[in-house]
């Protein structure tokens, strides 16, 4: 990215939201999205004509509010609009760079047809810090419900690379593209560090794999 954030006060207090469920940001992390929505077309064109921010964050489907306007969950993760290409049939391909997670405080009543909200990046200073943390992963349990997981869905990776990745981008890719629930993924999100997030990864991987094998039904694959 050509801007660097060394700690909450380089962000702002108020960000436009878009809730998605089953979409987990982290920092450093990577997210692309097809953008078609008119209230979210105009939300990537106010995000490049002020700072590229946009929050993402999971409705919390059961939690109340409307189908248009659901209850949010109470953490996200702030991302920065790196790459944009214009399809030609009105919609926008664009990636979120992950920044930081945030605490919503409070939604912000606005005329935009998209959600504002004021927003806490306080509670995660960590996640300003490039691979704090990572000697406190276990790699080796990290790899191993790979392993399983890999094995039981017949599944094709590039080991080499698995294994030269650092244990933060190897956890965070892992608990974007894992195939859980919003719940799950939630988990994975509010995880207070890449320590905790790699142990509820393995925690959520053999609970998932022990599920299918008793239900003798397919195992999951990755999305």
């Amino acid at each position: 990215m050509n801007v660097s954030y060394s700690g909450p006060q380089d962000l702002p207090d108020v960000i436009p939201v878009f809730p998605l469920a089953g979409a987990l940001l982290l920092p450093r992390g990577q997210m692309p999205l097809n953008i078609f929505e008119p209230r979210y077309l105009a939300m990537v064109d106010e995000a490049l004509r002020t700072n590229r921010l946009v929050g993402m964050i999971q409705p919390e489907l059961e939690g109340g509010g409307t189908p248009l306007v659901p209850k949010l969950y109470p953490v996200g993760c702030a991302g920065r609009l790196t790459q944009l290409a214009e399809t030609g049939d009105g919609r926008y391909l664009i990636t979120l760079t992950g920044i930081a997670r945030f605490r919503v405080e409070a939604e912000v009543a606005t005329t935009t047809a998209y959600r504002l909200c004021r927003v806490s990046f306080a509670p995660f200073a960590t996640d300003f810090v490039a691979r704090a943390g990572e000697d406190a992963v276990d790699r080796a349990a990290v790899l191993k419900a790979l392993g399983d997981f890999v094995r039981a869905s017949d599944l094709k990776i590039d080991w080499q690379a698995i294994k030269q990745a650092p244990n933060e981008a190897l956890v965070n890719a892992l608990s974007m593209m894992s195939p859980f629930g919003p719940k799950e993924k939630q988990a994975l999100l509010e995880a207070p560090d890449l320590k905790s997030r790699a142990e509820v990864l393995v925690a959520i991987t053999e609970i998932e794999l022990a599920r299918a094998r008793a239900g003798g039904g397919a195992e999951p694959t990755l999305q």
